[in-house]
């Protein structure tokens, strides 16, 4: 997919515009697989809160992969996608247990990180087999918001609360068929992930009737020109070995299992939006698009990078701008950017935009979501409209206020 691709996406279907390009979603695909070759039951299972429409579950679903989800309405978007309920793993974190039971009746393996639920959960469905999740303790990823292993982090029960998790297992004689962590994003430190595989192992010799450990995700991708990732050769390779003597230890083959999200979808990902006013202050020009933190919020949430190029006028003259949205907030995208010199109207796009992007979007300021589109086979398919009034009012029940209570009330 090329720039005049996208040009010619946003004029057949308008802007603000997501585009996803197949190609990519399946050269990360092949490119996991293939650094974890040597591994004879190795499962991939797509982290579906990265992005989470039904076309991009189906290609996943093509490509070979399981889903992850964190909730019962994942769940219910990997069925209507047309995966086994074996295929799917949810994750969830402060669900009521209602939930739970209703999706472990769907016959989706369950994954709980809650002492709590656990023993509640046990109590009463013992025959149900039950992952758990674990807190490794471990630091790994960006900033407290994307790494989720550390000892404060709510997420996972923690290493030091094994011999209560052994009791509760032991009491409601539960059948825990696997182990999971998910240490954060934008791992780069690869022995970090291997101490946090340490860790899993020395856990899962508590159970003695595996079928698999998962070890979640987190691998960097590129976000600009020269920037650092995940070296996926080395930890496949390390983590590979150590996986195969490991299960020669425990006494049998287990199934390894990841759950990428972002390194899947990420780079595949391109928001299209157009340039409303370039406005000139004292001190700084900016460039105020189409769009604003309703479709695009990582930036101001995170302070998450996107590069920026001017589609309508890419080999202009380079200039430094700061692009900025519509919204009524602070939603600065980028602070002096250098990009082709822009003028009003030009299309603009911010690259990796697969993951966390549209999922995150919003309605903030009635403002609407944009489309959707899948580059494939060579051609753009259309897989959500963008949202219209109509959309806005859907779901609001409208009160009919009488005259003379209006009356009353002056």
């Amino acid at each position: 997919m090329t720039n005049l691709d996208l040009l010619d996406i946003a004029s057949e279907f308008g802007n603000p515009i997501y585009v996803y390009d197949s190609a990519k979603i399946a050269s990360q695909y092949q490119k996991l697989t293939s650094a974890f070759r040597s591994i004879r039951n190795l499962r991939i299972n797509y982290a579906t809160k990265a992005l989470s429409n039904v076309s991009i579950l189906k290609l996943m679903r093509q490509l070979g992969s399981g889903l992850d989800t964190v909730s019962i309405q994942e769940v219910k978007l990997g069925l209507a996608a047309g995966f086994e309920p074996h295929a799917i793993i949810y994750t969830p974190n402060g669900v009521s247990l209602k939930e739970i039971e209703e999706v472990a009746k769907m016959g989706v393996q369950i994954n709980i990180d809650n002492l709590s639920l656990l023993e509640q959960f046990g109590a009463k469905h013992s025959k149900t087999p039950v992952c758990i999740r674990i807190n490794p303790h471990v630091m790994a990823g960006g900033n407290n918001n994307i790494s989720v292993g550390h000892i404060d982090s709510k997420f996972g029960i923690s290493i030091h609360q094994i011999p209560h998790l052994m009791r509760i297992v032991e009491n409601t004689a539960m059948k825990i068929n696997g182990i999971h962590m998910h240490t954060g994003s934008d791992i780069l430190d690869i022995d970090v992930f291997l101490h946090a595989a340490e860790i899993l192992f020395d856990t899962a010799k508590n159970f003695k009737n595996l079928e698999f450990i998962d070890f979640g995700s987190g691998f960097k991708v590129p976000y600009q020109q020269n920037d650092i990732e995940t070296n996926l050769e080395e930890l496949g390779e390390k983590l590979s070995k150590r996986f195969i003597d490991f299960c020669k230890e425990y006494g049998h083959d287990l199934q390894l299992i990841f759950e990428p999200g972002k390194f899947l979808v990420s780079q595949a990902g391109h928001f299209v939006t157009q340039v409303n006013i370039v406005k000139q202050t004292t001190s700084t020009v900016f460039a105020q698009v189409d769009s604003g933190f309703n479709h695009l919020i990582r930036p101001m949430l995170y302070g998450s990078y996107h590069h920026i190029e001017n589609l309508s006028n890419p080999k202009g003259k380079e200039r430094f701008y700061s692009v900025v949205g519509y919204i009524c907030e602070t939603d600065t995208f980028g602070s002096n950017r250098k990009i082709a010199e822009i003028t009003e109207g030009d299309l603009l796009v911010f690259r990796n935009c697969g993951a966390y992007c549209f999922s995150m979007a919003s309605n903030y300021n009635s403002r609407y979501r944009p489309a959707e589109v899948l580059w494939y086979d060579g051609k753009a398919h259309l897989i959500r409209k963008k949202e219209t009034f109509e959309d806005i009012l859907h779901n609001q029940v409208e009160i009919v206020f009488s005259k003379e209570s209006a009356e009353q009330k002056a």
